[in-house]
């Protein structure tokens, strides 16, 4: 099985990380996509806003429509900072049939030889590289001080393209604080769930 894994806070989920998941499963071939919203991220140690049961509930009415993507929790059932690596090891011993597709957006390439352990995070699972369009190119050499020069060009072949998509949570967050209606860069029903639970509003 290939197994595409996307990373994030989720806070919310928005249409943007909809097509990035999609354009990886198509580009890569990928069986199966699995959201891991994360407890908290080491380099957004402020933590989300939403609970981690809205942001659940807000990945599940996203993806309800797409039978090969689902949610794993793995990284909020342990709690602190959700370090990639202790994921991914925890991933491959479940899962030792499976061949593990990590999806990053190009701009996290140039910071990724200062994560933990990038050269184990290399060996256990293929970076799916995200070039959005209108954004400048990734610098696959970043990972020359972590991987071989083959295992470098292994993960520029699987470079993934989308298209051009300016949206982020953050912004998505302000909007709503500001009164402003986000529904257009949300799934429907997502909107739905941040209206009905007046989150965002402060």
């Amino acid at each position: 099985m290939r197994l595409g894994l996307f990373g994030g806070s989720f806070d919310p989920v928005h249409l943007g990380h909809l097509e990035l998941a999609r354009s990886c499963q198509q580009s890569a071939g990928l069986d199966q996509v699995w959201f891991l919203p994360a407890a908290t991220q080491p380099f957004k140690q402020r933590g989300p806003v939403a609970s981690d049961d809205d942001r659940l509930a807000m990945i599940e009415l996203a993806i309800a429509d797409e039978p090969s993507w689902q949610i794993c929790r793995v990284e909020i059932d342990r709690g602190g900072l959700s370090y990639t690596v202790d994921t991914l090891s925890a991933l491959h011993a479940e899962h030792p049939e499976a061949q593990l597709y990590f999806m990053m957006g190009a701009d996290a390439l140039h910071d990724f030889p200062t994560w933990r352990e990038p050269a184990a995070i290399c060996q256990l699972a293929t970076p799916l590289v995200v070039a959005r369009a209108g954004e400048p190119a990734p610098d696959f050499d970043a990972l020359l001080s972590v991987c071989t020069r083959e295992r470098v060009e292994e993960v520029r072949a699987a470079q993934v393209t989308m298209r051009e998509m300016p949206i982020s949570s953050s912004s998505i967050r302000a909007t709503i604080a500001a009164g402003d209606d986000a529904s257009a860069l949300l799934p429907p029903a997502v909107w739905k769930y941040i209206e009905s639970h007046g989150l965002y509003r402060t």
